[in-house]
Parts: structure tokens; sequence; C-alpha cells
């Protein structure tokens, strides 16, 4: 007689677990890990990492990303949402829109997209910007030197 056990919330929260997919393995489809992700070889579907995700030099992925955070060392094509710190290594190339609180783009890296860090919701009303004048004086101070006695 077979037991069928329930998962329960605490079975589906991340876990501590490395998860590899080696150079020469190709999975087409989507991938999802409860821990982090290591992508060595190629990828077509979306992957879901709960922990880190991380895709190797040689490694790429054609298909949405998601994952707590993420270092990017090779190929993707898709958009990119990262819940903390994003990192795009020398070599890496990425095409496709981004999300994350923290984007790090090394010296050599590749992006073609948009990239959104949430300043929308943060950011506070800025002042009207100052209006430069030639010779170094800006506008505002211009007017009130010519109107002092």
């Amino acid at each position: 007689m077979a037991l069928k056990v329930k998962e329960s919330e605490n079975d589906l929260r991340k876990t501590n677990e490395l998860n590899f997919i080696g150079s020469g393995t190709y999975v087409d489809g989507s991938i999802e890990a409860k821990g982090s992700l290591r992508i060595d070889g190629r990828v077509k579907g979306a992957v879901k990492a709960a922990d880190t995700l991380t895709i190797g030099s040689k490694g790429e992925v054609a298909g949405e990303i998601h994952a707590r955070m993420a270092v990017v060392g090779g190929r993707v094509e898709g958009d990119i949402r990262v819940q903390e710190k994003l990192v795009l290594e020398a070599n890496s190339v990425v095409v496709g829109n981004l999300k994350a609180k923290k984007l790090v783009i090394d010296d050599g890296a590749i992006f073609q997209g948009k990239s959104d860090m949430g300043a929308s919701k943060t950011m506070k009303t800025s002042p009207e910007p100052i209006q430069f004048q030639p010779g170094g004086e800006n506008a505002d101070d211009k007017e009130s030197a010519d109107q002092k006695p």
C-alpha cells in the first residue's frame, strides 16, 4: 500500500539545495528549483529559483527568469525578474528587460533592454531644475544679484 503525503507550505519554501544543469545538457521546458540553481548548459523555457540562480559563462537561457538573486555569466534572451541583486558579469549577454532592487553590470557585459529598479515607487518629487547660464552663474543667482541695491 502506498501512502500519498500532501506537501505542506513548509515543504514549498526554499531549501539549501543546489541544482545543476551541466554543459552539454539541453532542457526544453520550464524549470523550478526550491533552492539554488546553476546552469552551464542550455535551457529553452521559464526558469524559477527560490534562492540564487547562476548562469555560467557557457550557460544559455531562452525564456523568462525569476529568482531571489541572480548572477549571469552567459547568455539570456528573455526578461529577468530578481527580488534582490542581479549581477551581469563581464562576458554576459542579456537581451530582455530587467527588474531588480540592485543591479551590477560589469565592464564588458552586453545588455539590450530596459531596467527597472523600482525608483518610481520610492522617488520623491524633485524641485525644479536649476537653469544654468554661460559664465558659471545660474539664473536664480543672477536675478537675486540684480535685485540687490
